[in-house]
């Protein structure tokens, strides 16, 4: 597994809601606690986004300590005013891919080919992939060396589509996430709707809702801490 001590963070560039005109975008909170919880482990965070757009944030909550310090964070600021782009980035300059959540995701995640090798090249070093909320989206697609999805076999949780048509959105994504995901093999566990929910396979980690985002960064932090090389605060 790489030697770097970096984790990257992919959100959404699209931000327009299907056909409804309203506006989406990657949710606050699922990127604000893991930022915090990777940062105060030690570990450098960037971000990255899936085409040619910039990250809208979406539900956002400034009465949330955590996403009000996320949201004001300047080095924050500056990378979602210029994020990275799958195609320009190394798979070996990482110890973890974490695919933060928002509806917009189930439009660009899925079929961008560049993020998808990102995500099967650091599993294949040995490193984690983690996914929360509408996040997992970006797994329905990631294939191995092998030929086989990612996901087939493992154990893991996202967005449920009871929680989709709770929302009333089912008819309005392309696509029925948790359904999907079982179509690729996965074994999906999902709890009530907006309960927090995390599951942890070996190196694949996901969070059901944004009710899951500090559980599940802790649950990658602590995965990571069990890889060669420990956490950020050890190196």
């Amino acid at each position: 597994m790489t030697d770097s001590n970096a984790i990257l963070m992919v959100l959404t560039g699209h931000s327009e809601l299907g056909e409804t005109g309203r506006v989406t975008g990657f949710h606050v909170a699922e990127a604000a606690y893991p930022w915090k919880a990777f940062t105060e482990a030690g570990y450098r965070v960037d971000f990255a986004t899936s085409g040619t757009g910039t990250p809208t944030p979406d539900s956002a909550d400034r009465s949330d300590p955590t996403q009000r310090d996320f949201l004001d964070d300047a080095g924050v600021l500056e990378q979602l005013a210029d994020p990275k782009r799958p195609l320009d980035i190394d798979a070996a300059g990482y110890k973890a891919i974490f695919y933060v959540g928002g509806h917009g995701t189930m439009w660009d995640f899925p079929n961008d080919t560049a993020l998808s090798g990102l995500a099967r090249d650091i599993y294949e070093a040995g490193g984690v992939v983690a996914a929360i909320c509408h996040g997992p989206a970006g797994l329905v697609n990631v294939k191995l060396s092998d030929g086989s999805y990612l996901v087939d076999g493992k154990s893991l949780t996202s967005f449920t589509d009871s929680e989709e048509r709770a929302v009333k959105a089912m008819d309005i994504v392309p696509f029925a996430l948790e359904s999907t995901l079982v179509e690729r093999g996965a074994h999906h566990t999902g709890m009530a709707d907006f309960t927090a929910n995390t599951v942890v396979d070996d190196r694949l980690v996901t969070g059901q809702n944004p009710a899951s985002a500090p559980m599940t960064a802790a649950a990658v932090v602590e995965v990571l801490e069990r890889l060669p090389g420990g956490t950020g605060n050890q190196r």
